[in-house]
């Protein structure tokens, strides 16, 4: 199998995202509120509270193993099961999740949506496209060959 660089970055790029949630975690209420977590967890963080440690390692978690998928369809670890399906889903949740950032905040005014600021959900909303393009060009490479 040939090595596949797009999924290299895709993976590089899911595990750098679990390493910044993670950094939250040891930075504090200022880090949940720099990397755009909002005034909530910010706040719970202050207080001690558990919530924003155990959804943080959470995500990091589910972060870092699409990055191992990416670097098992890139041909650089073993091959994971449920290979290309997981890759397809992958790249359709960073899709999603950028598209609705894209347009959910003009939409709704739900305080849970606009406790984070349109920039937020611009800036994150780009980069899970940008996420999910890399993943879709590595699995589209993929499934050719």
């Amino acid at each position: 199998m040939h090595k596949n660089n797009q999924l290299i970055i895709a993976g590089s790029l899911s595990i750098l995202a679990a390493l910044l949630h993670i950094s939250c975690i040891f930075g504090g209420p200022d880090w949940y509120l720099f990397f755009g977590a909002g005034q909530r967890m910010a706040q719970l963080a202050a207080q001690g509270d558990p919530y924003p440690t155990i959804a943080t390692l959470v995500i990091a978690s589910i972060l870092t193993g699409w990055g191992l998928y990416a670097f098992s369809g890139a041909g650089i670890i073993i091959k994971l099961p449920l290979l290309k399906t997981c890759l397809a889903l992958i790249t359709a949740i960073y899709f999603l999740r950028g598209i609705a950032g894209l347009i959910g905040p003009f939409l709704t005014s739900d305080p849970v949506v606009h406790q984070n600021s349109i920039t937020f959900w611009l800036v994150s909303s780009i980069i899970c496209c940008i996420y999910g393009m890399f993943y879709l060009l590595g699995t589209v490479k993929l499934w050719r060959q």
